[in-house]
């Protein structure tokens, strides 16, 4: 990952910031006016609190008001895509994996083009943001930024320390590369279940069909582990023709689905939706998941000893290959849908939101489940990387400071419907309850990515 960033800007806001109190250069005042912003909740209230202290800034700052709702993560999907279908739309919205929804619709030219206020902080954001906030327009024929970039996040390991000691184990034993620390944690579901604990599975992995966004990214992290990372290229184009990328999807649905079938994923796993395996893990049902941003710990942060002893947060270990592996990176952010009746005030927002002393109040207000765009706010600011917390240094170094790529659907919007339709998730049910080989699963999945890309022509 390319880092970048005003140390100068970062530094002299941290003592102001911890007060409350923002120095922020001048903001272009706009007419004062209201928009209408949405955003996802939370997953923990301190989240939404922080942005209503930031619109609370704002308002102050600029004499504008925000007309703020903010609700659940699915409701605000269905909410946004019958928005943009009917035209009655919002005039900014904040989402924390818009990743699904964006490139479909910058696609059709149902975007405001934001290039104006990315390429005033460009040198400062992440390449890898970046990547992941620009999308090809298929009206204006060529590819702009349509994502305010604000965090960005990946999926760590999720273990409960504790557990693994219970079971006769060592966490510090665990294998260096990818399978294998998968396969370490499976000994362990039968010696807890020996101690007592009958429900207990080893493992949690997200194989699910119904989505929206965590069985996507199981899927896209076994494939770069197996070698499979450039099934979409930056060009946009899908390579499922090579054999590489293919037997990566092979061995990858085999794994999976071999796990699930010898018993060590609960048997819900294929109908979970984004939070049913945090709440396994928290029920202790499982011993690891894997699973984006720290939601499962911060749920739990105020219970101590779960928090800061029993539970442990990793990052990747090496790929397959014994080399390290890069994290992909989802990009959250604010986006303007068109019809917006006050875009000048909405990027007015966008502006001041994009400030990094403003981005970093904001983040660290959420308790830092979600990760500075910026990366030298997590350089500059020690509470980034403070060891006292065990869980936010090792996210924040996988997140941002360790080795990155974008998630492909910036590439192509034809990979954003291809996680829709949950072509992975079906792979794996079709070889569990369709009896279908994992090879046969994989290119029935493969045609169907073929078809929808064929779709997708950029110029």
């Amino acid at each position: 990952m390319e880092c970048m960033g005003r140390r100068s800007v970062i530094r002299g806001s941290m003592g102001l910031a911890a007060t409350g109190i923002l120095a922020r250069p001048p903001i272009a005042n706009a007419a004062a006016s209201t928009a209408i912003v949405w955003r996802d909740q939370g997953f923990v209230p301190e989240e939404d609190a922080a942005f209503r202290a930031t619109v609370a800034d704002y308002e102050k700052s600029s004499g504008n008001k925000i007309d703020l709702s903010i609700m659940p993560f699915t409701a605000l999907n269905q909410k946004i895509i019958s928005a943009l279908t009917t035209g009655e739309v919002p005039d900014l919205i904040f989402h924390i994996a818009p990743s699904t929804i964006l490139p479909q619709n910058a696609w059709n030219d149902k975007l405001v083009d934001v290039s104006d206020i990315v390429e005033a902080h460009k040198s400062e954001l992440s390449t890898t943001a970046l990547l992941a906030s620009s999308y090809y327009n298929n009206v204006t024929k060529r590819r702009s930024y349509y994502l305010v970039p604000l965090s960005q996040g990946t999926e760590p390991f999720h273990v409960w320390g504790d557990l693994v000691e219970k079971a006769g184990f060592k966490l510090s034993d665990a294998p260096k590369t990818w399978d294998a620390f998968w396969d370490f944690f499976k000994p362990m579901q039968k010696s807890l279940r020996g101690k007592g604990m009958r429900k207990i599975y080893a493992m949690g992995p997200q194989m699910t069909t119904v989505g929206p966004n965590d069985g996507n990214g199981l899927f896209a992290h076994f494939m770069i582990a197996n070698g499979g990372a450039g099934i979409v290229t930056p060009d946009g184009k899908l390579h499922t023709e090579d054999p590489m990328i293919r037997e990566a999807a092979i061995r990858t649905v085999s794994y999976l689905t071999d796990a699930y079938q010898e018993g060590y994923v609960p048997p819900e796993a294929l109908s979970w939706n984004d939070a049913d395996d945090n709440n396994a893990f928290h029920e202790k049902l499982i011993v690891m998941d894997f699973d984006g941003s720290l939601s499962t710990e911060l749920a739990m942060i105020k219970d101590k000893k779960a928090y800061f002893e029993d539970m442990k947060t990793l990052g990747l270990p090496l790929g397959n290959d014994g080399k390290p592996m890069p994290a992909q990176i989802g990009t959250g952010g604010l986006f303007i849908p068109k019809g917006a009746k006050n875009i000048e005030v909405a990027k007015d927002f966008s502006r001041f939101f994009l400030q990094p002393a403003v981005l970093n109040a904001n983040l660290k207000g959420g308790l830092g489940r979600a990760v500075p765009a910026i990366p030298a706010i997590v350089r500059d600011d020690p509470w980034w990387l403070d060891p006292s917390d065990p869980h936010r240094p090792p996210y924040v170094q996988e997140s941002v400071l360790g080795p990155t790529i974008a998630q492909y659907n910036g590439y192509n919007p034809a990979w954003g419907q291809v996680n829709a339709e949950q072509l992975w998730g079906n792979a794996h049910a079709d070889v569990i309850k369709n009896g279908m080989t994992p090879a046969v699963a994989v290119d029935k999945a493969f045609r169907r990515a073929e078809a929808i890309f064929a779709r997708f022509t950029l110029g």
